[in-house]
């Protein structure tokens, strides 16, 4: 059985097929136990992440027969499937796969991968994996929001990662579309930035780059009272002087990410 949380929720057996969870509550269940991420959510935690104030008359009642639902439509779609969500005192969890899991594994591959082309094919094929916002339909949900940001940064640090790969490979002007849009949605990412800023100098358009720059000097000083990394002032100082190792395709001035223990990379701002 295969969970999709990157985009709405999905669930599809081993071979493709979409198992439909229709009921409005047993697929809050099945997003609630995987925005866990495997780990065993307590009974009392799920009961308040379904009813908040309008509990039912038998809360513990209502869970379980919700869990049972839950057993018996993935039970329906693949024999053997109920067993996946497993009872863990005091609570339950599921022992799932998700596209989470294989956007991670990838993802945390790229690094080592020998050569930019081979990083950028890794991160290319994560970032594929995303069909929309992680849990694009419980985005409103206090239970989903620490997992959408976990991935969101992930998300991120992978399109940065790319980014940065295909710098190698010469993709300046592409790049320099591309990234306007993510530097737009996230103005005080300085590893994107860097991006960005080095793919317009060496596409040719120095200018851009250099207010690309100014623009997040001011927005960080206007917004958080802070002024740009020495990393990416030291980048801006080799544009200003026309120094043509600014955007270097191996001269890149941020360290480069690699997954921690816990799966968030820093912000770089």
């Amino acid at each position: 059985m295969r969970f999709g949380v990157l985009g709405p929720l999905e669930v599809r057996t081993e071979d493709g097929r979409p198992v439909p969870v229709p009921d409005r509550k047993v697929r809050a269940l099945l997003a609630d136990l995987l925005a866990h991420a495997g780990r065993a959510v307590p009974a009392d935690r799920l009961i308040d992440d379904l009813w908040g104030d309008a509990l039912p008359a038998d809360p513990p009642a209502t869970l379980r027969a919700r869990v049972s639902q839950l057993r018996r439509t993935l039970e329906d779609a693949e024999p053997g499937a109920r067993a996946l969500v497993e009872t863990r005192p005091p609570g339950y969890r599921l022992a799932a796969r998700t596209d989470a899991l294989d956007f991670a594994d990838l993802a945390g591959r790229a690094p080592d991968a020998s050569g930019p082309a081979a990083r950028a094919a890794l991160f290319a094929e994560a970032l594929e994996l995303w069909r929309g916002p992680a849990f694009a339909d419980f985005a409103d949900a206090p239970f989903a929001a620490p997992e959408i940001a976990r991935l969101d940064e992930l998300r991120l640090a992978a399109l940065e990662g790319r980014a940065e790969a295909r710098l190698e490979l010469g993709e300046d002007a592409a790049l320099a579309a591309e990234l306007r849009g993510p530097v737009r949605e996230h103005p005080f990412r300085e590893r994107l930035r860097a991006a960005h800023m080095r793919a317009l100098y060496r596409a040719g358009r120095p200018a851009e780059a250099l207010a690309a720059y100014d623009d997040l000097r001011v927005r960080l000083r206007d917004d958080l009272g802070l002024d740009p990394s020495p990393a990416l002032a030291a980048l801006h100082a080799s544009m200003l002087r026309g120094d043509p190792a600014a955007g270097g395709p191996r001269g890149n001035l941020l360290p480069k990410w690699r997954p921690s223990s816990a799966g968030t990379p820093p912000s770089g701002s």
